[in-house]
């Protein structure tokens, strides 16, 4: 009897193993954009009618458990068409995602009591299944508190009369992505919201490397204005030396998160826990890493923690809740504390603020908050500001933040924006390679009538500051380039873009000879600090008329599409015969190698933009 029972149960037992392992499949593959070949991360990707999910990584891949053939894998991502497939037989399945131009009329807004209903993914929230979305226009948002500084559009500069223009770079490139944003909810941006400037260093250029001993390459470039025939654009790039992460020197990181009520929403702190991923994988061993949150009060989650413990630091992530009031003044101040007992000498010390920048508590007014970061600037610690979501969003507050405590402000608006500034820029962002540069551009009268710096309004500074090694500017990073772009009235033009003035009095404002005599149409000067110095150096060079150039560079074009674009976003007064139909031809021409796929969204948001006014 035994000897018929055991077979029996042993087949048993075998039959029961096999089914179950029938029963559980690992599915795999790549999520890409179906218009380039790029890579997507943070793409969810679902079990349809389960709370079984997982989120594609830095390079698009992933990885699901799923119970058998049966099972539908649902591809679901902001400003793309969703994708539905069947397992069946396949335990590879790549996807080829579709932009939905539709999602750029629409937004999605998951109300607060439906987050319980959120699927949990790898400790992040993300937006619940389809079914559980309602779809309202941007206007019905309640309480939209967002604020943006108000911004004088620059104006031509008689040349005769104010030769000089002095400006601070500016490296900062929130304005896009948050620009990008409105555009992907299918809204016009406020004019304050479009900073030409960031716009156009949202992108980088084909600049040169540098060649010399200064940590940067100067790039000139003179052509015909695109929207004014009659004037001229010059097109000036820096080119930050690249340095290669792992010869970087180490990073005293520590992250100042705001977990208050106000951070709870899905493209709030689970988009920032995200990206906060994506970086954690990327740390090395001699890398630090500390947590400091704050809400209604601010305390340390994580002590400075080296770069390969990712388990413990991950671990800190996850246990992150949004919740209380807002104190960003008391966490600030911690921040800075343990940032100084862990200062690495030669290293990259910095605090990044991740927030929406909703301090309503506290040291909560902009002139307290602005004195704190200046005061803490100067223990050699930077600030580093990210900004997140919609409604209540400080952007004025943030930029102001950045710019006082010599660091720099992103605005993340998804997955791929938390990639670009964590992982695509890591370097630039966070190592400091030149402080305090600064340029002034003389103009020959001889040759130029008058001139204008397209943005840069919040960054111009008075001429004798160019020489004064006690203003503050902006910092340049590892690889980062730096654009900007003057329209020129040439000299022999007929118009006059400036007004006109009566003869001085007490002066006279005749030419010199050698001005009349020279062929250089202006002077371009540079002044930067290394990293730990106090002292400037000098950099000087010439344009001449000889250089103007009729066919010009990817470069040229490409950035006279995005200045012109967002002139056109502004209702500029300066826009000329600027249309979309031209920035689309501008851009198009000039996409390049384009390998993260940057300048092919730029377009469709272009595309976009021109439907919407078509329709209205």
């Amino acid at each position: 009897m035994k000897n018929t029972i055991y077979p029996l149960l042993l087949a048993l037992l075998m039959f029961g193993l096999h089914a179950h392992a029938q029963a559980v499949l690992t599915v795999s593959g790549t999520v890409t954009d179906s218009q380039n070949g790029a890579p997507l991360p943070g793409v969810i990707v679902q079990q349809k009618n389960s709370q079984t999910g997982t989120l594609t990584d830095k390079d698009g891949k992933y990885s699901l458990t799923v119970p058998d053939e049966q099972a539908i894998l649902v591809f679901r991502f902001i400003g793309y068409q969703t994708e539905e497939v069947k397992v069946g037989k396949k335990r590879t399945i790549n996807i080829s995602l579709k932009p939905d131009t539709r999602a750029l009329q629409e937004v999605v807004v998951t109300g607060l009591s439906k987050q319980r209903n959120s699927v949990m993914i790898r400790g992040v929230a993300s937006a619940p299944p389809a079914s559980s979305m309602s779809y309202v226009s941007y206007e019905q948002l309640p309480h939209n508190t967002e604020n943006y500084a108000y911004l004088k559009e620059s104006t031509f500069q008689n040349a005769k009369k104010s030769p000089l223009s002095t400006f601070s770079i500016d490296v900062d490139r929130a304005s896009y992505s948050n620009v990008r944003r409105f555009l992907n909810q299918g809204q016009k941006p406020p004019v304050d919201a479009v900073r030409i400037e960031e716009m156009l260093n949202y992108f980088t250029y084909d600049y040169p490397q540098p060649s010399g001993a200064a940590p940067f390459e100067v790039y000139t470039e003179l052509a015909a204005c695109p929207w004014n025939k009659e004037n001229q654009l010059l097109h000036i790039g820096l080119q930050g030396k690249d340095i290669p992460t792992d010869k970087l020197p180490p990073a005293n990181l520590v992250f100042l998160l705001d977990v208050s009520g106000s951070m709870s929403m899905p493209d709030k702190l689970p988009l920032l826990k995200a990206g906060m991923r994506l970086l954690v994988n990327e740390l090395r061993p001699q890398d630090k890493v500390a947590l400091v949150v704050y809400a209604g009060a601010a305390g340390l989650v994580l002590p400075p923690t080296p770069g390969n413990q990712k388990e413990k630091i991950l671990q800190a992530l996850d246990q992150l809740q949004a919740g209380g009031s807002t104190a960003g003044g008391e966490g600030i101040k911690l921040a800075y504390k343990i940032a100084e007992e862990s200062f690495a000498k030669g290293g990259n010390n910095r605090v990044i603020l991740g927030t929406d920048g909703d301090f309503n508590v506290g040291v909560s007014s902009d002139g307290e908050m602005t004195r704190l970061i200046e005061e803490k600037r100067e223990t050699g610690i930077a600030l580093t500001v990210l900004g997140f979501g919609t409604g209540n969003l400080k952007d004025s507050r943030m930029e102001q933040l950045a710019d006082k405590g010599n660091g720099n402000y992103a605005y993340i608006d998804n997955i791929l924006e938390a990639k670009k500034v964590f992982i695509n820029e890591f370097g630039g962002t966070l190592f400091t390679i030149a402080k305090d540069v600064k340029l002034q551009l003389e103009f020959n009268p001889a040759h130029v009538k008058a001139y204008r710096l397209i943005g840069y309004e919040n960054r111009t500074l008075q001429s004798e500051d160019f020489n004064d090694d006690k203003k503050d500017a902006g910092e340049l990073g590892a690889g980062h380039t730096v654009t900007a772009l003057y329209e020129i009235v040439p000299a022999s033009a007929k118009s006059n873009s400036t007004g006109t003035m009566d003869d001085l009095k007490y002066q006279q404002s005749e030419l010199s000879k050698k001005a009349t005599a020279s062929n250089e149409i202006l002077t371009l000067k540079l002044r930067y600090k290394e990293p730990q110095g106090t002292e400037s150096k000098l950099i000087s060079s010439t344009v001449l008329a000889g250089s103007f150039k009729k066919n010009t560079s990817d470069n040229f074009r490409f950035a006279a599409a995005v200045a012109s674009f967002g002139m056109l976003l502004r209702e500029s007064e300066f826009k000329g015969d600027a249309s979309y139909a031209q920035v689309l031809e501008l851009a198009q021409g000039a996409q390049g190698k384009d390998t993260e796929g940057y300048r092919a969204e730029f377009i469709r948001l272009v595309k976009s933009r021109s439907l919407l006014s078509e329709k209205r």
